[in-house]
């Protein structure tokens, strides 16, 4: 690991979210989101929202987090500090890739967020219905 201008590049807070850094260290890691849930002692679907960025955790979880994935945790904030090197330059992802990436993100967070309004919506509804 180092704390290199490559790996501020790829990291930094202007090409990736806290989000990124988090699957990028869980990945590196061997762990499945699953694996890093049970070990966090969080439910799955909180730590596929923190890697969505649609959350963030708590101190003590970022703590924790950190610990885990052998990263710092100002790395993992805003990627200065102990982190991940970043990946080879010959695997780079096409521009265009990156773009579709981007958008499929933002696409299954609205979609996310589009489920919990609808679960919100028919609990609603469900309350209206009861005498």
């Amino acid at each position: 690991m180092q704390d290199g201008d490559d790996m501020q590049d790829w990291y930094s807070e202007e090409t990736a979210t806290f989000g990124d850094r988090l699957a990028a260290a869980r990945e590196a890691a061997g762990l499945t989101q699953k694996e890093l849930a049970q070990r966090v002692g969080v439910k799955f679907g909180t730590l596929r929202n923190w890697e969505d960025d649609l959350s963030e955790p708590r101190a003590n979880r970022l703590s924790m987090l950190a610990g885990i994935l052998g990263v710092s945790l100002r790395w993992l904030l805003t990627a200065e500090g102990e982190g991940l090197d970043a990946p080879d330059a010959a695997a780079e992802v096409p521009p265009n890739v990156t773009m579709m990436l981007t958008d499929l993100r933002a696409v299954r967070a609205q979609l996310a967020q589009s489920n919990e309004r609808l679960a919100q919506l028919e609990k609603r509804l469900r309350a209206m219905g009861k005498p």
